[in-house]
């Protein structure tokens, strides 16, 4: 049996098993790369319309958001550097009806990201003539246009199965020009244009406090900053995990956050007054189906202009790419810990979870055929990466209590104050997405258990030596969490019934999460299950000898 104190150093050789190719910059651009992604070529202009400049406020409370939650991840993944490793770290401190239904949640999110950055790069290619046929004017796609969708998810697979490496190396290039483009627009812009009457002139908060706090889950601003989870998926490739995975992680965010905040600064004061006149909600200008490039062309700038275009489709191609690798590493992780079918977890002679690939185009497919534009998508895929999240800081709390000598690359100060507060934190972006978003996502969850549970009843009833064990007494508080976040958000003012003013309802989130927080660290797994879990963890992911 390996032991605790050398579970987080365990490493994964080719033969039979992941491969550890992955340096400090390839992890950190694996996160940023996902960060930077079609989130800035959409977000300021969703987000201004919204909460008008006062957007401002809601991306700075989302980057403090997404802070805390990656403070936390970045001590966990320190200490469990294996692959998917936000599907694994619920299921090690609450066993498994807790553990498949965090990496339910996590496959659900990273899943449905590629198809979204497709649908990004066919909306601002329809700036160019010969790509106007490829949606219909409610931005769903056209029969041409599916087929594009379908041949860019076919391309993003197909670097994947050149390996981590090819992977890594493909999307650092890609990186540098997603970090550059964006930069050289907010210094640009602001050089040549920019008025600062745009802050004031229509008011600076013309929605009041709600439409900032509802601008930060559904105009983007989450979804933008989602992606400093990805150096963690690939902690079971990574060379040097212990010191790298912090660094990769908090970097990322840092990197991500600046970038955004400039960037809706920028916008809003290089916009015309014209262009917003008849109040933010209507803001309209020449070209503002693609918000930035649209604004460059108005100030004279064309030349910036087709470089955004060009953009437009690097940078949603980059991040859809690493999240087609995220997908096929959660149900790798999902499979090792017993929740999916092996085959899953098989790997080629590059170290290349096959299946998971295959599986993560057809989704993607998949996901092409009901689902509207990119707009309409933001909200639902920024409540399923949250949920997701928020298994972090539950786990986090249990291993500070029931883990204290395990080693710690990286040890969060405050850490246990800081778990609780991230946790609300994550159960307030959840609810601002409104009930109409979480209802859908509700349906969602139901489809992950018929699918995993099915597969869980079949493994124990054929004696599986794999099949996971469904520890419901240490997940007693899940079911009362998944239905409280949903009859709060019923009874709410974002979307819901409207019972529960506003501020109110905030008080009622973050009572709520407390309560959840210290039932789950109470009623978890014990030390020696949570022991049992990592060992048996390692082991698999050991190579066969």
């Amino acid at each position: 049996m390996v032991s605790v104190e050398n579970a987080a150093t365990e490493d994964i050789t080719p033969s039979g098993g992941l491969r550890r190719d992955v340096g400090l910059i390839g992890l950190m651009w694996a996160s940023v790369g996902s960060i930077i992604g079609s989130g800035w070529l959409y977000g300021a202009h969703d987000a201004v319309m919204q909460a008008g400049p006062s957007a401002i406020i809601s991306w700075v409370i989302g980057a403090v958001a997404i802070v805390l939650l990656a403070l936390v991840h970045a001590e966990l993944g320190g200490m469990f550097p294996v692959a998917g490793g936000t599907a694994r770290y619920p299921h090690y401190a609450f066993g498994g009806l807790a553990g498949m239904s965090f990496g339910w949640f996590s496959w659900l999110q990273a899943a449905t990201v590629a198809p979204i950055e497709v649908e990004a790069m066919i909306g601002y290619a329809g700036h160019w003539k010969w790509a106007q046929g490829f949606q219909h004017a409610d931005k769903t796609l056209t029969a041409s246009g599916l087929l594009v969708a379908i041949l860019l998810m076919a391309v993003f697979v197909g670097v994947n199965f050149f390996g981590v490496r090819a992977l890594a190396h493909t999307n650092s290039a890609a990186t540098w020009w997603k970090i550059a483009v964006p930069l050289a627009a907010i210094f640009i812009v602001a050089a040549t244009n920019f008025h600062p009457a745009n802050f004031h002139s229509e008011g600076f908060a013309p929605f009041g406090a709600k439409g900032v706090l509802a601008a930060i889950s559904t105009s983007g601003i989450i979804f933008a900053l989602l992606g400093f989870e990805q150096a963690i998926q690939l902690a079971g490739e990574s060379r040097n995990p212990k010191k790298d995975l912090p660094r990769a992680t908090l970097g990322s965010v840092a990197i991500g956050a600046v970038i955004y905040v400039l960037l809706q600064v920028v916008f809003i004061g290089a916009l015309s007054h014209s262009s917003f006149a008849h109040g933010w909600a209507h803001l309209a200008y020449k070209g503002d189906s693609g918000p930035w490039a649209g604004v460059a062309t108005m100030v004279g700038l064309g030349w910036l202009a087709w470089v955004l275009y060009v953009d437009a489709i690097i940078s949603p191609g980059g991040t859809g790419l690493i999240y087609t690798t995220a997908t096929s590493r959660v149900s790798y992780g999902l499979a090792k810990n017993g929740y999916a079918p092996k085959i899953f977890a098989r790997t080629d002679s590059r170290g290349v979870p096959w299946f998971g690939l295959i599986m993560s185009f057809v989704t993607g497919v998949i996901c092409f055929l009901p689902f509207p534009s990119w707009h309409e998508l933001v909200g639902f895929i920024t409540s399923a990466s949250v949920l997701m999240y928020a298994g972090a800081p539950l786990a986090y709390g249990v291993f500070a209590d029931k883990l204290p000598g395990l080693e710690r690359p990286y040890r969060l100060p405050a850490g246990k104050l800081v778990s609780p507060v991230a946790f609300v934190v994550a159960n307030l972006i959840i609810y601002w997405a409104g009930w109409g978003t979480l209802w859908r996502l509700g349906l969602a969850i139901v489809l992950g258990y018929l699918l995993l549970g099915g597969y869980a009843w079949y493994a124990h009833s054929k004696n599986l030596p794999d099949a996971p064990r469904l520890d419901f007494k240490a997940a007693q508080w899940l079911p009362v969490y998944l239905v409280g976040m949903g009859l709060i958000s019923w009874q709410g003012g974002f979307g819901g019934r409207g019972n529960l003013p506003l501020w109110w309802d905030i008080v009622v989130i973050a009572a709520f999460s407390v309560v959840i927080y210290y039932w789950a660290r109470a009623t978890s797994s014990t030390t020696e299950d949570i022991e049992r879990s990592i060992d048996e963890v390692v082991v698999t992911d050991a190579p066969a000898h």
